[in-house]
């Protein structure tokens, strides 16, 4: 089925947790932060735990196709990313990353990738590594935001971060929760090709000491096609050992991207 590989290639970008913890009220008047003291209270909140272990369920739609499935993700940080997903209890797909390669291969047309980073920026229309997957992942901005220069408002009862100078290829706007600065929202658009990446982080919860989106909400738009998801976090624990069992079944046929 075709929503096999888009699952797969988009579940990367969730991380989150349990209960709700309202971000910002309508009534609350924000202060006015210049962006150098925004950037430098969003990387003085850097996720601080070796290992994650959790359980997430996932609902995936498009234009055909409306789906829930639920996953396992393991990730060891700046090391490893793993998922296995599952439909009914019967898996039908895993993913694994590392800062070198992309792995993953479903049941469902036993079809497998295994090469670099090329398969998610193709499908996403950007360019992307394993930190930039994992920033993603906790609520951190896709690029290095203390590489650049950026003006700052409040919009919308949030701290927006708009660049001085637009990348080349590609456009950019960070929205910063104001109670943690951590991320809201982050956008990367391509105008030429007509592509857009939403990642929404609406709630953050506090678990022992760091701080987590608890639902994330993604839309890829590509031409006239979008898809959405929407993850939740069912449970989640730091610092176990963990293991991540990945083998390409035999007889599976290659993905090509040509």
């Amino acid at each position: 089925m075709k929503y096999s590989l888009k699952i797969i290639l988009l579940l990367f970008l969730a991380f989150t947790s349990c209960k709700s913890k309202k971000n910002i009220t309508e009534t609350t008047t924000l202060e006015v932060v210049s962006a150098k003291k925004i950037i430098s209270n969003h990387y003085e909140r850097v996720f601080n735990q070796q290992t994650i272990d959790a359980k997430i369920n996932a609902k995936y739609k498009d234009k055909n196709t409306t789906v829930s499935i639920n996953i396992k993700m393991r990730i060891e940080k700046d090391k490893t990313i793993w998922m296995s997903a599952t439909k009914l209890n019967i898996p039908i797909a895993k993913l694994i990353i590392t800062p070198t390669n992309v792995s993953y291969y479903e049941k469902i047309n036993n079809t497998y990738f295994d090469g670099d980073f090329s398969l998610l920026s193709k499908w996403l229309g950007i360019e992307l590594d394993f930190e930039q997957v994992q920033n993603m992942l906790l609520g951190q901005a896709v690029f290095d935001l203390r590489n650049g220069k950026y003006d700052s408002k409040i919009t919308n009862y949030t701290y927006q971060l708009t660049p001085k100078k637009e990348h080349d290829l590609f456009g950019v706007l960070f929205f910063m929760n104001p109670e943690n600065f951590k991320l809201n929202k982050q956008e990367i658009r391509q105008v030429k090709k007509n592509q857009l990446l939403l990642i929404s982080y609406p709630t953050y919860k506090e678990i022992e000491g760091e701080q987590f989106p608890q639902n994330i909400d993604i839309m890829a738009i590509n031409g006239k096609n979008s898809t959405t998801i929407n993850l939740e976090y069912k449970s989640v624990e730091f610092n176990k050992e963990l293991t991540f069992p990945f083998e390409i079944p035999s007889g599976y046929k290659k993905i090509s991207l040509k």
